[in-house]
């Protein structure tokens, strides 16, 4: 099967799907989240009774992008989320909110289903321990960094949270210019819209669970 790759750009950062690793219902799952976020932004415009060009202007958006999004040719970025969302008096975890129709009040992920994966180079990578994450209010993930890995600068433009529980191993944690090491069972609570990354350096791998509020990438 030949690979192909789905850039979704939901902040700075990409998530990069290939065939190995992102089945049928992974690409339905991006494109009814897409349709649906299309679908809402659309619904609370007209509620407020503000055309396209109105609301481009009072948000910043580009009125091409605007359509684009509106009419789900593209997801849009969470910064454009975010503006337009303000634009309509909602918040931004007010418009990601009942994205899916919700059909129980739990969500049970085994190994096998667990396909969802973002990469920030060759030895870090965030899987993902739950799915349809813009429709939830927080993101749970699984880091793990080879020996000497290092995760991308990340600086969210918005208020993020962000919980750190080691499982294996040894990380560097660094935020702006301040340094803390965790070791396995040690936890780490920040607010991520500082500027930070984890490190590996040790020989062995570790696995970091991360939780982070709003959800983001």
């Amino acid at each position: 099967m030949s690979i192909y790759f789905i850039f979704i750009q939901i902040s700075r950062y990409k998530f990069d799907y290939n065939a190995n690793s992102l089945d049928k219902t992974g690409l339905f799952c991006y494109i009814k989240i897409v349709m649906d976020i299309a679908k809402k932004i659309r619904t609370l415009r007209k509620e407020s009774g503000l055309t396209l060009k109105a609301l481009s202007l009072s948000s910043g958006v580009a009125l091409a992008t605007l359509s684009r999004i509106e009419t789900g040719k593209m997801m849009g970025t969470v910064e454009s989320h975010k503006a337009i969302a303000t634009a309509l008096g909602q918040t931004l975890s007010q418009l990601y909110s009942n994205l899916e129709n919700k059909e129980s009040s739990f969500e049970y992920q085994n190994l096998e289903n667990r396909t969802d994966l973002f990469l920030h180079n060759d030895k870090a990578s965030y899987h993902m321990l739950t799915s349809n994450i813009l429709s939830k209010k927080m993101m749970p993930v699984m880091l793990k960094l080879s020996p000497g890995g290092r995760t991308s600068l990340e600086q969210p433009s918005f208020a993020t949270e962000k919980f750190l529980y080691v499982l294996k191993g040894k990380v560097e944690v660094m935020i702006e210019k301040t340094r803390h090491v965790l070791k396995k069972s040690e936890t780490l609570y920040f607010n991520a819209g500082l500027s930070h990354y984890l490190k590996n350096s040790c020989r062995d791998e570790a696995l970091v669970i991360c939780v982070i509020t709003p959800p983001a990438l």
